[in-house]
């Protein structure tokens, strides 16, 4: 008895995680059609985030894995 309530655990965690995958999936693919769609409007909603993201410490990389906080100064 125990044993089949652990396979169904499992069998529904596994059926949870595709589940959000796909959701992730799909999410990614109407974003990068909004952003093509309304490539001005992205581009100032995405530089919002990012100036709240550094306003609140987060860092941010760009495409190269340099983060947009890093001490740029020279010695």
């Amino acid at each position: 008895m125990e044993q089949m309530k652990n396979t169904h655990r499992v069998k529904a965690a596994a059926d949870q995680a595709v589940r959000q995958r796909n959701y992730r999936r799909a999410r990614e693919r109407a974003l990068t059609r909004l952003a093509n769609a309304f490539p001005d409007i992205y581009r100032a909603y995405l530089e919002e985030e990012k100036d709240i993201d550094e306003n609140m410490g987060k860092k941010w990389l760009d495409i190269d894995g340099n983060t947009s906080l890093a001490n740029t100064r020279t010695q």
